[in-house]
């Protein structure tokens, strides 16, 4: 059974359905987005969190100083990139990381539009890397958009390390979507969301069709 993550949290309500139905991560969007949330408010957000949940910031194109102060004043369990961040980048918030002795894991997503898609991972260095997300390529959008790619690709991509598995998911296809990617973690927002915001009974019967895989 995979990890869950579900991403986007950015009201006191979104806060209590994580502690009622129990995610594995939470995630927290700090680029701009319709669904970001300010340092000072994810802070207070993570602070009513169940602290067995671990928290994960997404950035997009963030300077690797002001993501690292953003982990730090939230106490982020873990980075999520959804830009365009090169190596050189992750080198350097890897770096920082190190420099500050925090326990931080790093993702970085990439965006499957076919198989044509896995040559960018092929070209990647993923030493510095502890998992890989993949999501839909949308033309102008880094993410959230609701639709979903060739789960099978996401299986082939694999050998290049832990997967996590987003795009369009929701409680209606969450299992076929493990079964043909077989993902470490699988991660949702719009299909958890009624007009934009987090619905109790989406999370819950999200995270109950997970389990019933046990």
């Amino acid at each position: 059974m995979p990890l869950i993550k579900i991403c986007g949290l950015r009201r006191y309500e979104d806060i209590c359905y994580a502690n009622e139905f129990f995610p594995d991560y939470v995630g927290f969007v700090f680029s701009k987005s319709r669904r970001q949330v300010a340092k000072e408010f994810a802070r207070e957000l993570g602070c009513i969190l169940d602290p067995k949940i671990k928290k994960v910031g997404v950035f997009v194109n963030e300077q690797p100083e002001e993501v690292i102060n953003i982990a730090e004043f939230c106490s982020l369990d873990c980075i999520q990139l959804h830009g365009d961040e090169t190596n050189d980048y992750i080198r350097d918030l890897k770096n920082l990381v190190q420099k500050r002795s925090l326990n931080l894991e790093i993702w970085k997503s990439f965006k499957i539009k076919n198989t044509e898609s896995l040559k960018e991972l092929e070209s990647f260095e993923f030493k510095d890397i502890d998992g890989i997300l993949l999501d839909t390529f949308v033309e102008g959008s880094y993410g959230g958009t609701g639709k979903s790619f060739d789960w099978n690709i996401a299986r082939q991509a694999r050998k290049f390390g832990k997967i996590i598995l987003a795009g369009g998911l929701n409680s209606e296809n969450i299992i076929e979507a493990i079964k043909q990617a077989d993902p470490m973690v699988v991660d949702v927002s719009s299909g958890v969301e009624t007009n934009g915001f987090k619905d109790r009974e989406k999370i819950k019967a999200f995270i109950n069709s997970i389990k019933c895989l046990k």
